[in-house]
C-alpha cells in the first residue's frame, strides 16, 4: 500500500526532532509541507523533493502529498511542533479516505511542551490550549474557552496569540482570564523555541497585557497554585501535600 507519513518535526531545531521523525522524512522519496517549515528540514535532506504550497493552502497540499502516495512514493508531510496539535494529522486522514493511501501520524514536541520546559514547569497539572487564531474558529468561541478556562482555574498555553491583523488579541485574552483571575497570576513567554532569537521570560498576567507578542510566541497562563521560582514558572501537581 502506499504510505504517506504526516510528521510532527518539533520546534524547529533539527536536534529536537524526535527520532522517529528523522526515521520517517529519511524513508521518504518526497517531503511536502510549507515552506517556512520544509526550509526546517531541507538541510538535513537537501536531495528530496519537496512539495510547498503557501499558508491557506493546507487541503491542496495534503492533495499533492496524497497523489504523490498514491503514485507509488512514500511522502512525508511536516508540521511544525506536533502534527496532531494544529497540524496536519486531521486533514490528512480525512482527505485520504477511500484513496488506498496508508497514513502513519509521527509524533512531534509541539510548543507547549518545549516552550514549557524552557520556562520551568508552568503545565504541572490540568491544562487547557487555545489557539487565538479566529481563521478557522469564531473569535465568540474563542472568548468562551477562555472564560471557562478561567473558571475551571486551568493552567493555559496559548498559540498564534497576535498577528498583524489581530495586534489587539492577546490584550483581549488577558481581560477575559482577568474576569477570574487575579492580575499577579504568573504567567511566561517564550519566543521562537528551537531557533534564531530564542528567549523565555516570565511575568505576571496584568504585564503581559501589554506584551507585543506574535505568531512566534508561545504563552503560558498559571492557575491559581502557579508560583515563580528561581526566576522559572512552576504549577505545583500536590505532590509535596502527600
Amino acid at each position: 500500500m502506499s504510505k504517506l507519513y504526516v510528521v510532527g518535526i518539533g520546534p524547529g531545531a533539527p536536534d529536537q526532532m524526535t527520532l522517529r521523525a528523522r526515521e520517517a522524512l529519511a524513508q521518504a522519496e518526497a517531503i511536502a509541507g510549507y515552506g517556512v517549515y520544509v526550509e526546517l528540514v531541507r538541510p538535513l535532506f537537501p536531495d528530496k523533493e519537496y512539495l510547498v504550497t503557501p499558508m491557506r493552502r493546507e487541503a491542496e497540499r495534503c492533495r499533492a502529498a496524497i497523489d504523490a502516495a498514491r503514485a507509488g512514493r512514500t511522502v512525508a508531510m511536516v508540521s511544525s511542533g506536533d502534527a496532531g496539535v494544529y497540524g496536519m494529522a486531521g486533514l490528512a486522514l480525512e482527505l485520504a479516505r477511500g484513496q488506498g493511501v496508508e497514513v502513519e501520524i509521527v509524533p512531534g514536541v509541539t510548543a507547549a511542551l518545549s516552550g514549557g520546559a524552557l520556562l520551568g514547569a508552568p503545565l504541572g497539572h490540568d491544562f487547557a490550549v487555545v489557539s487565538l487564531s479566529d481563521l478557522l474558529t469564531p473569535w465568540e468561541r474563542i472568548e468562551r474557552r477562555l472564560e471557562l478556562a478561567a473558571r475551571a482555574d486551568f493552567c493555559v498555553a496559548i498559540y498564534n496569540p497576535a498577528s498583524h491583523r489581530r495586534a489587539d488579541y492577546l490584550r483581549r485574552a488577558c481581560e477575559i482570564l482577568l474576569r477570574c483571575a487575579s492580575p499577579e497570576t504568573v504567567c511566561g513567554i517564550v519566543r521562537s523555541v528551537g531557533r534564531a532569537g530564542e528567549r523565555a521570560e516570565v511575568m505576571t498576567l496584568e504585564r503581559l497585557k501589554d506584551y507585543p507578542a506574535d505568531m512566534f510566541t508561545t504563552v503560558f497562563i498559571g492557575n491559581s497554585q502557579t508560583r515563580e521560582i528561581d526566576g522559572r514558572m512552576v504549577t505545583p501537581r500536590g505532590y509535596r501535600d502527600v
